[in-house]
């Protein structure tokens, strides 16, 4: 078994998130510390360190003597979900903008610039990444080490919710609902940029609405208009 390099450990780490997150795996499955140790060729202690660390921020959900499983997508998360949403993302971008370095900023650009590409090239996978990127930034620049585990979890939902409904909605108006989100995200950097964090949580606030009204359209479709005579 090769040696656990930082490079083939970040590999995996980065590889084990991005499947969650686009739901290759699925909420609930089972992932193997013996499989995934001969896909990476590494040993099952870091790979049980790595499971750990992941477990710990939200992704995976870990109990004695059983697999670990990706962490589940039920009534009561979603709940939590919705409601701790709106009250996060609205405070990590007003500190943002309080705090962020101009280094920061034009990070966040280069995501941004990503983001618009996967929409561009209609990749649903990438979109939902770069968009996951984006908030994550967001909250790396607010500074703030109590509001960051919360956001990462929160995002972890936000992404795969993501990619459900944009993967199979059928609605005609997606493209328009994915040109605004770029737009509000162009806002939202000019808005921290100005240090202008009143601006920046109200432009996050609307961003947050755009997605929950998707998801509440995902989740609540119209009936079918079938006659009953």
């Amino acid at each position: 078994m090769a040696e656990a390099s930082p490079d083939r450990k970040a590999w995996l780490n980065e590889t084990l998130r991005k499947r969650i997150v686009s739901m290759e795996l699925a909420p609930g499955a089972v992932v193997d510390e013996v499989s995934i140790s001969e896909e990476f060729g590494l040993s099952r202690p870091p790979v049980r360190e790595l499971m750990r660390q992941l477990a710990a921020e939200g992704y995976l959900e870990l109990e004695p003597n059983r697999p670990a499983r990706v962490s589940a997508m039920n009534y009561q998360s979603l709940r939590g979900f919705f409601l701790a949403a709106p009250l996060i993302y609205v405070a990590t971008t007003q500190l943002a903008a309080a705090n962020a370095t101009t280094q920061e900023i034009a990070q966040l650009k280069q995501i941004q610039r990503d983001f618009r590409q996967a929409i561009v090239e209609q990749d649903v996978a990438n979109r939902v990444v770069h968009n996951d990127r984006f908030h994550l930034q967001i909250g790396s620049m607010a500074h703030n080490d109590y509001l960051m585990p919360s956001l990462r979890r929160l995002l972890i939902d936000h992404a795969r919710l993501g990619m459900t409904f944009y993967r199979h909605s059928p609605s005609p108006e997606m493209q328009g609902v994915q040109d605004e989100a770029v737009d509000q995200h162009d806002r939202i950097i000019a808005a921290i940029e100005r240090r202008d964090a009143q601006e920046a949580g109200e432009l996050v606030r609307a961003h947050w609405e755009l997605s929950r009204r998707r998801m509440a359209d995902y989740a609540l479709p119209e009936g079918l208009d079938i006659a009953l005579t």
